[in-house]
């Protein structure tokens, strides 16, 4: 099978995908501190989120699609709007050590994460 379109952008291995559950993006992590925002489509770029200081682990959804957290080495987790990427809606900091994993609620009140701590 042939690819359906080669995405390029980051400038260090990807850690993670995922798609919102809209279908309508799509989010990579890198070890180069961003977090890129893709057309879940076309596969087109749309942004660069920036902010974190270490690598980026992972990246998850809001079930309703309007919200995008990150998981970064810096021990912090990142909340931005997808419609307004510019800066981080949010920056929880409870952490002592990098974060790995983290999930929303199935209502999208709550997030969790772990980590190295």
């Amino acid at each position: 099978k042939k690819p359906v379109k080669r995405m390029l952008g980051h400038q260090q291995p990807v850690t993670h995908l995922s798609f919102s559950p809209d279908g309508r993006y799509l989010a990579s992590a890198s070890f180069d501190k961003k977090v890129k925002l893709w057309c879940g489509k076309t596969g087109n770029f749309l942004a660069t989120l920036t902010g974190h200081v270490g690598h980026v682990y992972q990246v998850c959804w809001a079930p309703d699609s309007r919200l995008i957290a990150s998981a970064s080495k810096d021990s912090t987790l990142k909340v931005w709007e997808a419609r307004n990427p510019k800066k981080p809606k949010t920056t929880l900091s409870g952490h002592f050590d990098a974060i790995y994993a983290l999930d929303w609620s199935p209502n999208g009140t709550l997030i969790a994460s772990g980590g190295k701590d």
